[in-house]
């Protein structure tokens, strides 16, 4: 029997060529800080992998928070620093589950208990690394990484604007988990984007009883298409 091709013309055949053209389609995940992650922002960002037929996945950083060791006022009622750490394996499992291969741009509060070893005088070779500590051998952990002339960072020193400005060259940022925005800077030869993704953060835990009085979170995710297309994902609430 020969192969049966549905004849598509008009929006259908350029949606069509579209999905299926070669080209690298990034899913960028905001700040989870697991284990005090929304539970259905994981779905979301599943749905949004599927809407938009991507190929790649980025979390842009602090996926974990450890909240027992953070910079900011601790809870003493809270969860040790063994329980938080074990919630948080136990919650990125889910993640991983459901990409399995991803680039982690590490952000600040991923490195707390680096940090607090240097402080400590702990030379590196006493550290594990995150992928094994954290349970997650494929994930690549970096502290940038560019595709397709797009410089992606977690957004310390700055939001995506910012580093666009200083870098000359489009950015992705997370970090800063009130803002959510795409916003393009044109010249006579160029043109880059600065987008800021947002969160996935439960802004009711009491790891984020620091930013009460702040604005709330905007909860969504980001894609990149092929280095030239921006959007920003909001999660219905």
């Amino acid at each position: 029997m020969s192969e049966i091709r549905p004849r598509l013309n008009g929006n259908k055949k350029i949606a069509y060529q579209n999905l299926t053209k070669d080209e690298r389609r990034i899913l960028v995940i905001g700040d989870l800080h697991e284990p005090f992650c929304l539970d259905n922002y994981l779905d979301f960002c599943k749905d949004i992998y599927a809407k938009y037929n991507c190929n790649q996945t980025l979390f842009i950083g602090d996926v974990i928070d450890q909240h027992f060791s953070s910079f900011h006022e601790t809870d003493p009622d809270g969860l040790g620093a063994g329980q938080e750490l074990d919630y948080a394996i136990e919650r990125l499992a889910r993640w991983y589950k459901a990409f399995p291969k991803a680039d982690v741009t590490i952000g600040n509060h991923d490195r707390i208990a680096y940090r607090k070893a240097f402080s400590g005088g702990i030379p590196k070779r006493w550290l594990k690394p995150f992928e094994e500590v954290l349970e997650t051998p494929n994930w690549n952990y970096v502290e940038s990484i560019e595709y397709d002339d797009v410089l992606y960072e977690h957004g310390e020193g700055g939001q995506a604007f910012t580093k666009a400005k200083n870098n000359m060259c489009s950015s992705v940022c997370g970090h800063t988990h009130t803002e959510a925005y795409v916003r393009w800077l044109v010249g006579k030869k160029f043109r880059i984007f600065a987008m800021q993704v947002g969160c996935g953060v439960d802004w009711e835990s009491y790891a984020t009883a620091y930013a009460r009085n702040f604005k709330k979170q905007a909860i969504g995710c980001g894609v990149v298409i092929n280095g030239d297309v921006a959007i920003n994902e909001l999660m219905i609430l």
